[in-house]
């Protein structure tokens, strides 16, 4: 699978007051946002097409309440591979990213291959997953699941 590269993208004080702004408030109008860091609204424009072409903003999306839509269990899963191949690598990795309940997939240094993050309604819920698409998943020698007592913090800000 081909990986998208990025350059680094120089980053003065009003580009990183625009990207602060945006990710606190996404929907904010280019009006809103230029008067929030104090810069004309077709100059703030100008340079959020910027941002968006240079690839530092790469989408816009609604964040959802994990309680509202009945998806309050977390659960991270250590898995390791039965073998280092690419093949073993590539199957695993493009088998994962179907299954909808994995947020995150991390390719890891440790003990563990990868780390996944999975969303579930209860632990019920996750016995399915589990059953069903995590035990399924090509190359798997061994999980480990750990549940989430409490989400002390989560952002999705990045510090620029």
């Amino acid at each position: 699978m081909a990986r998208e590269i990025i350059k680094e993208v120089d980053l003065d004080a009003m580009d990183v007051a625009i990207l602060r702004a945006l990710q606190r408030q996404g929907r904010m109008t280019h009006a809103e946002l230029s008067e929030r860091v104090n810069l004309s609204p077709s100059a703030c424009h100008r340079r959020v097409q910027r941002l968006e072409a240079s690839g530092v903003i790469r989408d816009y999306v609604a964040l959802l309440n994990p309680r509202a839509v009945g998806r309050v269990t977390t659960v991270f899963v250590e898995i390791k591979l039965q073998g280092q191949s690419d093949e073993t690598f590539d199957a695993f990795e493009k088998a994962v990213s179907r299954v909808e309940d994995v947020l995150e997939c991390h390719l890891m240094a440790g003990s563990a291959d990868y780390l996944l993050k999975v969303v579930a309604r209860d632990s019920e819920d996750f016995a399915r997953i589990h059953r069903q698409h995590l035990a399924r998943l090509p190359g798997v020698a061994q999980m480990q699941s750990s549940f989430a007592l409490k989400t002390v913090f989560k952002t999705t800000a990045l510090p620029v």
